[in-house]
């Protein structure tokens, strides 16, 4: 980790309250993966044009995530399927602010990603009180449907695009667990621009200019298709042969 430290103590930093006008919670998401080898040499070549969020002296903070899904697995499903409309439901705890939030985002036909959340006290194994009423509110299905899934943990940077309404999310450490089961891809990067609309990005630039393609497999369905016996993932075989070449060499 301290090769990445080096370089991000170069960006300029910004805080949460500068960041308030791009919280992109309607948005468009472009995502990538590439090995973790390589991300000193991006983030050198980025400085110039993105500034890095710093929060009580941190530039790389600590996720953990709580996934719901059915007991059939009906949410990861219908993104295999490459259902419209889908959704994702989740607790996610901001980990070094002990900031904890009920969120729910939705994928509508037009590609676009919108969150909904509202601040709770911490993560919960049931969606109950105010998480329920945002949950009927969105989605309009009993909370008792859905039950805990899966546990994500990772660390991200967060970065603002100097020149445009675009944010910027790099992954790095990523581990899941379910009941019985975890695994770990500790050299997996994952990387995604928000933007309001589709426009230049000197990310995407940067990308395509190293011949790193979109990755289009969300964190959720990696862990599901990794931890879950039997689960459908024909769909995302030649994705997840990518991602595990990735991390693994493989």
């Amino acid at each position: 980790m301290n090769d990445i430290l080096e370089v991000l103590i170069r960006f300029e930093p910004i805080t949460l309250e500068e960041m308030d006008n791009v919280k992109l919670l309607d948005r468009l998401d472009t995502k990538f993966s590439f090995k973790r080898e390589k991300l000193p040499l991006f983030l050198e070549q980025m400085k110039d044009d993105y500034r890095i969020l710093e929060i009580n002296g941190l530039r790389i903070g600590r996720y953990e995530t709580k996934y719901f899904d059915t007991l059939d697995f009906r949410l990861y499903l219908h993104h295999h399927n490459g259902k419209l409309n889908r959704y994702k439901i989740r607790f996610r705890k901001y980990v070094d602010s002990g900031i904890t939030f009920f969120e729910i985002k939705v994928k509508n036909s037009k590609g676009r990603m919108n969150k909904k959340r509202i601040q709770v006290a911490e993560i919960d194994d049931k969606i109950q009180g105010d998480a329920e009423v945002l949950l009927m509110n969105k989605i309009r299905l009993p909370s008792d449907l859905f039950l805990p899934s899966l546990n994500v943990f990772f660390s991200r940077m967060t970065f603002v695009n100097r020149n445009s309404k675009e944010r910027l999310t790099i992954d790095t450490g990523l581990r899941y667990s379910n009941l019985s089961k975890n695994i770990s891809f500790p050299n997996l990067i994952i990387a995604e621009t928000k933007q309001e609309k589709a426009e230049p990005s000197s990310f995407i630039s940067l990308m395509r200019k190293n011949h790193i393609r979109v990755s289009s497999v969300s964190k959720y369905c990696l862990g599901i298709a990794s931890l879950v016996e039997g689960i459908k993932k024909n769909n995302f075989k030649s994705k997840l042969l990518q991602i595990n070449k990735t991390d693994h060499g493989k």
